[in-house]
Order: C-alpha cells, then structure tokens, then sequence
C-alpha cells in the first residue's frame, strides 16, 4: 500500500517531486520522461483523432491524504485550474482524520438503449418484447462473447413505452472493467431487427444511455467538528455554515449547478488522467442531478448526533480500467498504474471521492473566508508567469500581486519591473 500522506510535497521542486512519485510507483525512467512530454508523441496523437496539427499538454498532479475504505490512494488529477489539486488534498487530509471516505460501488451495469419508432400498438409490443425476454438476452450476449468469458453479459431488459408509438428497450449489460460504450452499442445493433419484428415498429436509435443510473458510486464521509476550526471560527460554526450551504442548494437549482459543478472540478481530472470519458461523466451527472423534475445537489451535508458533520455523494459514473486511449496514451496509462486501482469499480469510487473533497473544499471555503482568497493566491502564479517571470521570480511576484491585493497582469508587470531593478545582493529585503 502506497501512502497518501507526503507533508509538504507542494514545496519541493519539480524534479523532488517527480523523484519521489518514481520511488513510489516504481516507474522508469521511460515512464517519468513521459510525464514530461504529455503522455502521448505526435505520431500517436495523429493515430488517435482526425485532423491532427499537434497536441496539448496539461498539468498532471497528484492528489494526496485520500483514505478509501482503510486503504490509502494517490489519485491522478489532470487539470489546468489553480486550487483544485490543493484543495481536494487539503480536504481529504481532514476528512480522513474522521476515517476516511467511506465507498461502495453498483455492479458496473450499462444501459444499451434500442428505440422503436411507429409502433401500431404499443401495449401489445411492450408484451411481445417481454414475452419474448430470454431469447433476446440471448441474442445479446452472443453479439459481446468476449464479455462473458470475462464475467460479463446482459443482466436484465426493461420496456418503457414512451408514447406517440414510440418504445425503447433497455439491455442492461455488465460490461466488467470496461466503460462499455462499444459494448452496449454492438448489443444494441445486434438485437435491433428481432425487437423490430416483434414489436411491429421501425429500428430507430440503437446506442448507449450516459445516464448511467444503474451504475452509481455512494461515498460517505463523517468529519469531526473540531477539525473543522481555523483559528478564527469554531467547529461548529463552520460545520453549521457548510449545511446551511448544502441546504441553499438543496432549495435552489442556480446554487445546485455550481455546487455539482465543485464536485467536477474532483471528478474531471480523475477521469482524464486516466483516459476516461469526462464528458460522458458531466452528462451522466447533471441528467441524475435532474431525474425528479428539479435539477438538485449531488451532495449533500448535514450535523449529526455526535455534532459531526456528515457527507452523502451519489453520482452514476462509468469508467473503465481497460481499453480506450490508455492502451495508446502513455499518460492514461501512468494515470492508472499510479491510481492504484485494481477495478473499474475502485477507480469510479477513487474518482468520485475526489469529488466529494473538492465539494467539501469549496463549502468550507464559502462557510469561512469566500472561495476567492485560496484560489486567488494559486491564480497569482499563473499570472506572475504571464508577466514573463522565470524561476525564483514567480513566487516572488505572486506573493506580491496577492498581498496587494492586485491579482493582474499590469501589477504583476510592475512587480517584476522593480524585482529586476534591484541588486540580487538586496532582493531578499524587497517584494
């Protein structure tokens, strides 16, 4: 097991940094020079998409202190927003001092929609369909026999008539350690005709759903108060101040899409490290975040008995550990080599997890001091670098421009122009 836990790891340069990371996952040198190139050369990105020009290189960070289950993970993160690694890190070091998340996972169950479009009667064929349900589950798994040899195969078929001679069915395949998305496309494709005859209909869609609701991750989590404190407020306060936030989104959909926007911030960088579908990830959320009508929180937080302060995520996401873009991308496959994952399954509850300590994160950061204080003093350096500082300078023009209270470029240019200006015997003294 690889420890979560490395103290200051944000304070080491690069090249520690990328040192220590080899010692714990045993990489090569190969692997750790491909860190440094993007996971991925040009002969590969042509191979990858179409209209090929070049590629396009984002940061690739660990998140640290993340405790699942009693195990300790590392998780991949690709993201170029400031504050989000941080943050996740941050609140996973205190959620953990309550234990921990606390995850479990659905059998990873694809939905593979077939639409029937111009059904006569619609009661008779939703009859016909489930009269007539073995032989078309058999249908479908001998389209996929690769997925039974692995454990895999259709597990169930749903009717659902939704008017105006339309019906669907749904094939409700375990697709394993695979996303699926082809899988349960090739399912769709092959029962088609059969469900077309008995129907009476004409084929219409046959492709999966991204609402991927028989497939959800639940993650729990139950913080002391008194890790909750910051020196200025109790932990209660800031307990009390997190539900009151959970609860303004509970109440309020405008609130809600920011707040689930906060555990993407978790999530997305996950999924991207390690060659997922993020986009099918947002959909999949946000469709499950409106399943009643009213668009709610995928989080939610509450004071309980012990005046503890518990945490209750529910999302549907579907990953995969094998096949897609890690087969190619050297980055996609470092990112599951370091996610320490053994299942689909674990990287779906690493991922969302994440997600949960960046909600937590931006709650506690609203609750006590506004969102924009520790995010501002990490943008500051993006900014410093925009200025043209190199090296020692951009912590340097950071920590200016931020305890000024001008994050800008203008400030940040002026900043530079007098670090520049000044002897290096006295720069210590100056900025």
């Amino acid at each position: 097991m690889v420890s979560s836990r490395i103290p200051g790891f944000y304070k080491l340069s690069l090249d520690e940094r990328q040192r220590i990371t080899g010692e714990r996952f045993d990489l090569t040198a190969v692997e750790l020079a491909s860190l440094d190139r993007g996971g991925i050369d040009r002969d590969t990105a042509d191979k990858m998409i179409e209209n090929v020009v070049g590629s396009y290189t984002l940061p690739f960070a660990l998140g640290l202190n993340l405790q699942i289950n009693g195990r300790d993970y590392l998780a991949p993160m690709v993201v170029e927003e400031p504050s989000v690694v941080a943050a996740a890190s941050n609140a996973s070091r205190i959620i953990r001092e309550g234990g921990g998340f606390q995850a479990e996972s659905d059998e990873p169950v694809m939905i593979s929609q077939v639409q029937m479009d111009h059904v006569p009667d619609t009661q008779v064929a939703c009859a016909a369909v489930l009269a007539h349900k073995t032989e078309l589950l058999a249908l479908a798994d001998a389209a996929v026999p690769n997925l039974l040899r692995r454990g895999g195969g259709t597990r169930g078929l749903e009717v659902r008539d939704l008017g105006d001679g339309m019906i669907v069915v749904h094939f409700l395949i375990d697709c394993r350690d695979a996303m699926g998305a082809n899988l349960v496309n090739t399912v769709a494709e092959a029962v088609a005709d059969r469900i077309a005859q008995l129907s009476g209909g004409q084929v219409g869609l046959r492709i999966l759903s991204n609402l991927c609701d028989k497939r959800c991750v639940r993650i729990r989590c139950s913080i002391p108060a008194a890790a909750l404190g910051d020196g200025t407020l109790t932990g209660e306060a800031v307990r009390d101040g997190i539900v009151r936030a959970s609860r303004f989104a509970e109440a309020d959909p405008y609130r809600a899409a920011t707040h689930n926007k906060g555990i993407m911030n978790g999530i997305d960088p996950v999924v991207i490290a390690t060659g997922n579908d993020w986009r099918a990830a947002e959909a999949g959320a946000h469709a499950f975040a409106a399943r009643t009508g009213v668009y709610k929180p995928l989080c939610i937080w509450r004071k309980n008995e012990n005046g503890n302060l518990d945490g209750f995520l529910e999302i549907p996401l579907a990953l995969g550990v094998v096949g897609g873009p890690a087969r190619i991308h050297k980055g996609a496959a470092l990112g599951l080599k370091m996610s320490g994952v053994s299942s689909a399954q674990d990287l779906a509850m690493l991922a969302a997890s994440v997600g949960m300590a960046s909600n937590f994160a931006a709650l506690k950061a609203l609750a006590t001091d506004g969102i924009q204080r520790g995010h501002m003093a990490l943008h500051a350096r993006q900014v410093a670098v925009a200025a043209g500082a190199l090296g020692d300078e951009v912590e340097r023009v950071a920590k200016e421009i931020h305890g000024g209270g001008h994050v800008t470029l203008d400030a940040a240019q002026a900043a530079l122009l007098l670090l520049r200006k000044v002897p290096a015997a006295e720069q210590s003294a100056t900025l």
